[in-house]
């Protein structure tokens, strides 16, 4: 479409979640009672790990980057849908809803490869425990945590300027709770079906490769775990390998659900909800599944206790 003939939007108004008053306080102090707990269960889980030597290892590095980015993309939507359940205004700039947009779309994408590269892993600590220190040396895991950077800046990028590069010449109301992309699509006068296209392309590469990689890694390391001879050790190898599968099962399930039904499936009321649960659940959650169902950190947690009590 002719770009001279888009009018100039300035801001956008996010419609938000509900219009219900009543409901908005609630939602209000839900959400902020969540977000607090993302704050201070995500910033401590990276202390802990920082501060005990036992926890020095990659599987506790990459764990630390994964508390890492739940702060960072719910921070991007977090404080603002809270100000906006109090305000009757709802607006962000053009400016602020790409980079809420940015922030959001890197680190969801890291938390996605993230998940990837530590059931890679847990594979090489099963699979190859005498050579594991080598294969995972630091030098390795700064190069697989730089590329998942690398790959979801230039996925982002990517997104940010075909989406925000459109035309927009009617409503600036996004009926959303922050700056997406198939709300923003259904904003835009201009042809989105390649935006559509490219969105389905790499998000489905990525989602694919990721979850693919997932799948490899744990059947190399059932089949290492089927070898070993005593209940225990199988046990032992089996509990370190529980959190993560949790973790993976319920992002990657929550991302599919979102990003890869049928167009006559899709519904917005849906969508924010999914949204509200991987923006701001899964934060909550992740550091929780890690704590409760890992022995590592429980007796890291023990440990900091004694010392702050003696």
């Amino acid at each position: 479409m002719d770009q001279g003939n888009c009018s100039s939007i300035m801001q956008f108004v996010l419609l938000g979640i509900t219009d219900n008053p009543v409901m908005e306080v609630v939602l209000f102090i839900v959400f902020l009672l969540i977000y607090l707990t993302i704050l201070l269960t995500n910033i401590g889980m990276i202390a802990l790990i920082r501060m005990d030597p036992q926890l020095h290892t990659p599987m506790y590095f990459f764990l630390s980057h994964l508390s890492f980015s739940d702060i960072c993309y719910s921070t991007a939507v977090g404080p603002k849908m809270l100000v906006d359940l109090m305000d009757k205004r709802k607006s962000i700039s053009f400016a602020g809803c790409a980079l809420q947009f940015f922030f959001t779309c890197i680190f969801v994408d890291a938390e996605c490869m993230l998940l990837a590269v530590m059931a890679f892993d847990r594979y090489k600590a099963i699979s190859h425990p005498l050579m594991y220190s080598v294969e995972m040396s630091k030098s390795v895991c700064y190069c697989l945590l730089g590329g998942v950077y690398v790959i979801g800046m230039i996925d982002t990028v990517i997104h940010t300027i075909m989406t925000f590069g459109l035309c927009f010449c009617g409503s600036n109301e996004i009926n959303h709770f922050f700056c997406d992309i198939p709300p923003i699509l259904l904003l835009s006068c201009s042809d989105t079906q390649v935006n559509e296209l490219i969105t389905f392309i790499i998000f489905g590469f990525i989602e694919l490769s990721t979850i693919s990689g997932v799948l490899v890694s744990y059947c190399y390391i059932i089949c290492s775990v089927i070898k070993i001879h005593s209940t225990e050790g199988r046990f032992k190898a089996f509990s370190t390998c529980a959190s993560h599968l949790t973790a993976v099962v319920i992002f990657q399930g929550t991302l599919l659900f979102m990003y890869f039904r049928p167009a006559s499936a899709y519904s917005l009321d849906q969508d924010k909800m999914a949204s509200v649960f991987y923006t701001l659940v899964i934060p909550l959650l992740n550091p929780l599944i890690y704590s409760l169902r890992n022995k590592d950190v429980k007796e890291a947690l023990q440990k900091l206790k004694n010392k702050i009590i003696f």
